[in-house]
């Protein structure tokens, strides 16, 4: 019996599950009656170098986990700072089906789940789509990628602004302007944004909450700890808040528990992604939008999935 178990490299798994195809496969599985309250909560074990993060899940006849490390210090070594590995199992027997590159599979699931929860937020707008994007990094960039393939002869996206530290960093970006944090043209793009999209590692709220438009959408994906935050309270406040499940949302998601103890939300405020995605409704007429991602278990293993059954057709 032979124990190789196929490898699906970042290229592979990139051209198997496209930007769309991700996005529907998430929808699909939540429309199909997953509940992500039931999902697996993320291990982080603490290592000399960094940590390991594990996030273990189980659907139907699969079942998965991606084992992530994180080493702050391998930037300066010219080295990714987080690798990683996704091994898909056959549920009923445990036995090892795939194994698929960790990183690759991250990137393009966190901009689909930003997508599949706010794909009808933004098809509900009227007229051409003006973007602002907190952060021009790999998933800043994944965002953009997914956002316009996803709303491709659906909707017009008008512009694309960047708010970045160094913009002379970033003076490469084709048909994207690039701004500096905190000056006056952030804040006028923020203010006539319809998405707003949030992908950087600060822990202080990136911009003032009053600067953002009642019909706006706001997505925040930069972190995933309850002490840090891209999103100021008062927004929030205002908002139809979406999360992918509460319980976690109230255990990781520094916007969100920080918005809590400032007296802005309630936990009762809160929408689950699974409840947005069947009933569109409830993301229309009343004030922006905001979806607040941690990242959970579920959503690897459904692209997982979606990667085995590509080979298939």
């Amino acid at each position: 019996m032979s124990t190789s178990i196929p490898y699906l490299t970042a290229g592979e798994f990139y051209d198997r599950v496209s930007p769309v195809r991700a996005v529907r496969a998430l929808r699909d599985t939540l429309r199909a009656g997953f509940d992500p309250a039931e999902d697996h909560q993320r291990i982080s074990s603490r290592l000399s170098s960094g940590e390991f993060l594990l996030m273990p899940s189980e659907a139907g006849e699969i079942a998965g986990i991606k084992v992530l490390s994180v080493a702050p210090g391998n930037p300066a070594r010219n080295l990714p700072r987080i690798q990683g590995t996704y091994i898909l199992f056959e549920s009923e027997t445990l036995t090892p089906l795939q194994l698929i590159d960790g990183v690759a599979l991250t990137n393009v699931r966190t901009a689909a789940v930003s997508l599949a929860a706010v794909e009808d937020a933004l098809l509900a707008g009227d007229g051409p789509l003006r973007v602002v994007l907190y952060g021009a990094g790999q998933q800043g960039m994944s965002h953009l990628l997914t956002l316009r393939a996803v709303l491709q002869g659906r909707r017009e996206i008008e512009s694309v602004t960047a708010v970045v530290r160094s913009a002379q960093n970033y003076a490469h970006l084709e048909d994207i302007e690039v701004v500096a944090a905190g000056s006056s043209r952030a804040d006028e793009a923020t203010a006539a944004a319809g998405l707003v999209l949030c992908t950087t590692t600060s822990r202080e709220p990136l911009f003032d909450a009053q600067l953002v438009g009642p019909a706006a959408v706001v997505v925040a994906v930069g972190s995933h700890e309850p002490d840090a935050r891209e999103l100021p309270a008062a927004l929030l406040g205002r908002s139809t808040v979406v999360v992918e499940d509460i319980a976690t949302a109230l255990r990781e998601c520094g916007d969100v528990v920080m918005a809590i103890a400032e007296g802005e939300l309630s936990a009762q405020d809160l929408v689950p992604m699974a409840r947005a995605v069947r009933d569109p409704q409830l993301l229309r007429g009343n004030g922006p939008v905001v979806f607040k991602s941690s990242g959970m278990a579920w959503e690897d293993l459904v692209l997982a999935g979606a990667a085995v059954e590509a080979e298939s057709e």
